[in-house]
């Protein structure tokens, strides 16, 4: 047998082959090389491509932020960094580049039937001396109402409302004793006492039949609970978030924040100011107690200009208008005459920046800011600068502690800018400071906008305007005492800081088109 089988692989016949038993032929070294060559030659090829994809698109995105940013040195910075760094500077720049909020655009165009004719109606239905003698209010500020298209409406009186046991005190008075309806607005809202405290205020009067409509901000109020939201709801009031956008591809746009802070009852009472709700408003923060902050009170004819504010912000959440009173049937016996002033980014100009603008350049003989942020842009330090020039006594208060760290170095790259011409800035020693106030003359201004790109292009705001030389006089001497409580920043103080700070404050400074 062994010899039959060593016969015939001689004569060149193959020999049976037992196929279960095969095993494949395994890469040659040549083979092998060949294929990692390719394959590495192909993800090279793959990644190059997708850079070059990257960078083209961070180019046409630097041309878009060129044409459409609003100040020069937004379109410079995103343009410098979309460029250079297209890799972290797009998903930023979807994040934080949008221009306008042209959401809210189409919805106040959508609503128009309702909604911008209602100041009209307003207007028209308002008794002639609900305007008030023109006279009697100085001509520098009526470039206001053309911002705020509505006009100083008088017959109002108004009450400054001292820090948070007074602002929410008030308000809870105001819940307990409304009698056909609440709108509810905060940046903040948070699950915690005072929170807890306001919805159970809430559900007794909703229980009572009570319309109730709560408007919150999403990104501001991130952590509010989904229990707290269904409580409100399942009682029977509207609650709703307003949102950046309600495109699902631009979910991750968080540029646009309302930050307004607003409580209307009835359409007679309006609380208007920097209180947000939480517990630290109420001086119960560890690091950051006592809280300083200032709300306003009004009665009025201009209650109806904060309540049309609500209704745009509302109609933009729900696309749904709620019947309100637009006829005045509250107290009308106040001598005050009050402008609302909303402002945001869904604006044809640039209302709040203009505003700021406008006060300042209007000051003769005061001017004076309190703001928690201080991040301006060139046009209002040069206002400031003027108005020193001028000879206004011009004083900007802010707080010595910081609760957002990139906001409080900014502001340090400003000081010393301001500082040597002349303008007076002091640091907040007894907490921490809140409060969004001015004083221009004898016109007084308490709102929720911070004196800050972000309030003034980015967020939206409302503030109020009191054209009336005793409201401002209260709000003169709420000045004093907070300036009792500070200490003055001297001229050679930057001088003092370490090198460090002097480099985090101008790094952090190229973020204010956004901080």
């Amino acid at each position: 047998m062994r010899g039959s089988e060593n016969t015939r692989e001689s004569c060149g016949q193959e020999p049976e082959k037992n196929h279960s038993l095969a095993v494949p032929r395994p890469f040659s070294e040549t083979q092998a090389g060949d294929f990692f060559y390719v394959f590495h030659t192909d993800l090279l090829t793959l990644l190059a491509l997708l850079y070059a994809s990257v960078e083209v698109l961070g180019i046409a995105t630097a041309l878009r932020a060129i044409l459409t940013t609003r100040t020069s040195q937004g379109a410079v910075a995103w343009a410098i960094a979309l460029i250079t760094f297209p890799w972290i500077a797009l998903p930023l720049y979807g994040v934080f580049g949008g221009r306008r909020f042209r959401g809210y655009v189409a919805a106040r165009r959508r609503g128009n039937a309702r909604i911008q004719r209602l100041a009209a109606d307003i207007v028209a239905a308002l008794p002639q001396d609900a305007f008030g003698p023109h006279a009697e209010l100085p001509a520098r500020v009526r470039a206001a109402e053309r911002l705020a298209e509505m006009p100083f409406l008088a017959h109002n009186r108004a009450r400054l409302l001292i820090n948070g046991e007074a602002t929410f005190e008030a308000i809870f008075a105001s819940i307990d004793a409304a009698r056909e309806y609440l709108l509810i607005e905060f940046y903040i809202l948070r699950d915690d006492g005072l929170g807890r405290a306001l919805r159970d205020r809430l559900l007794v009067r909703l229980r009572q039949g009570l319309r109730v409509y709560i408007l919150y901000d999403r990104i501001g109020s991130q952590g509010l609970s989904r229990r707290y939201v269904t409580s409100l709801v399942q009682a029977g009031a509207e609650v709703a978030p307003f949102v950046s956008t309600r495109n699902p591809l631009r979910r991750i746009q968080i540029n646009f924040r309302n930050h307004r802070k607003i409580v209307v009852v009835d359409g007679e009472m309006a609380f208007v100011g920097g209180h947000n709700v939480g517990d630290e408003y109420l001086g119960r923060h560890p690091r950051l107690s006592p809280w300083r902050d200032t709300h306003v009170e009004i009665r009025g004819p201009a209650v109806l200009a904060v309540q049309l504010a609500f209704l745009e912000d509302w109609y933009w959440a729900t696309e749904r208008l709620p019947e309100l009173h637009w006829q005045l049937c509250g107290d009308c016996s106040g001598t005050i005459p009050v402008l609302a002033l909303p402002s945001g980014p869904a604006d044809e100009m640039e209302t709040c920046s203009l505003f700021f603008l406008h006060a300042i350049h209007s000051a003769q003989r005061r001017l004076w800011i309190s703001s928690p942020y201080f991040v301006p842009d060139e046009a209002v330090v040069a206002a400031l600068q003027l108005a020193v020039l001028r000879g206004v006594d011009v004083r900007i208060l802010l707080p010595a502690r910081a609760d957002h760290w990139l906001v409080h170095l900014a502001s340090f790259a400003y000081i010393s800018e301001i500082r040597r011409w002349g303008v007076r800035l002091f640091r907040y020693q007894a907490g921490f400071l809140h409060q969004k106030a001015m004083l221009v003359d004898e016109v007084g201004m308490v709102g929720t906008a911070n004196f800050d790109n972000r309030s003034f292009r980015l967020n939206f705001e409302i503030t109020l305007v009191f054209a009336e030389a005793g409201f401002a006089g209260e709000i003169a001497d709420m000045f004093a005492r907070d300036f009792a409580c500070c200490v003055e920043i001297a001229d050679n103080d930057g001088a003092r800081w370490p090198l460090l700070r002097h480099v985090a404050s101008n790094a952090a400074r190229l973020f204010a088109p956004v901080l």
